[in-house]
């Protein structure tokens, strides 16, 4: 399926509140096949909220929620995952002390011989597809009944994103894969999702990264307060643009001029009051270069 075709999911204009707290507020995004579309924006912004109504974990209050244009009702993240839609958390759900095999067979597991509570676990069909399937992902597991724990961050995403497609996977939702790693292995990590699409899979990857995004993103889509503030492709929104929006510099710049403005007006009531002014505008613009600064690292 072309980028141009039927979207492998579509959320239409949801909402998810709890009680009175909006947290989805009219949001609209789609992905197709064999495309990254980054999630993007600060916290509390609906980032997660959204992830687990696409994983089947929230039903959203309000909207349209479609897969290949056939709208959906996912009561479990098990409904999500039969129609093909994968996530991996940051915690990758793994054992550290148990092999990569059994890690990548981890609640589907294989058997063999024998009957009902007298079947084996087949571990030269688990070891053998663990390494053929890691292979696909451009790491060759010398041995893998060693231990998960003994992988690199970068390597156990491999694992996590190698089994998803495994089990039949369209669409993997990538939570932050990148963000507890050095520059080395979420290098590692992004050629992964690069390779996921390049298999036709659909890919979300939701990051505080704007490199990391800028890498391997074909669209963009922002998310402030609950509300999408707009889908991007590479060619619509400059690297240096997107950090703007994520840092919230327009209503940082606002505020500042705001305050100026403030300062300036009481300058003749009160020159203390009007010093205390410029002082908060100030501390404004410098906390918005540091938050800058952070994304551009």
């Amino acid at each position: 399926m072309s980028q141009n075709g039927t979207p492998l999911i579509e959320v239409r204009n949801i909402s998810k509140f709890f009680g009175s707290v909006i947290a989805l507020s009219d949001v609209s995004m789609a992905v197709r096949a064999g495309e990254v579309m980054c999630l993007l924006g600060d916290n509390g912004a609906g980032k997660s909220t959204l992830i687990k109504t696409l994983s089947g974990v929230h039903r959203p209050d309000e909207g349209q929620y479609l897969v290949e244009g056939e709208q959906v009702h996912f009561n479990s993240p098990r409904d999500a995952l039969d129609r093909g839609i994968a996530t991996v958390y940051q915690d990758l759900a793994m054992i550290p002390l148990m092999s990569i095999s059994r890690n990548f067979f981890l609640g589907s597991e294989p058997t063999r011989g024998g009957w009902g509570p007298f079947k084996r676990y087949d571990v030269k069909f688990s070891d053998r597809v663990a390494r053929e399937e890691m292979l696909k992902m451009g790491i060759d597991v010398r041995d893998p009944a060693q231990p998960v724990g003994t992988l690199s961050g970068g390597e156990r995403q491999c694992v996590a994103i190698a089994r998803a497609v495994y089990f039949g996977a369209k669409v993997l939702i990538l939570d932050e894969p990148t963000a507890a790693l050095g520059v080395k292995q979420a290098g590692v990590v992004l050629r992964y999702v690069a390779q996921a699409r390049a298999r036709n899979l659909g890919v979300i990857l939701i990051t505080h990264n704007p490199h990391h995004a800028y890498a391997v993103g074909d669209r963009f889509t922002i998310l402030k307060r609950g509300r999408t503030f707009g889908t991007f492709t590479k060619a619509e929104l400059a690297r240096e643009e997107m950090v703007r929006m994520m840092s919230g510099a327009d209503e940082l710049d606002a505020l500042s001029h705001e305050l100026a403005e403030f300062a300036r007006a009481d300058s003749g009531a009160g020159e203390e009051l009007g010093e205390a002014e410029r002082h908060l505008a100030q501390a404004l613009e410098e906390s918005e270069e540091v938050f800058s600064h952070g994304l551009e690292e």
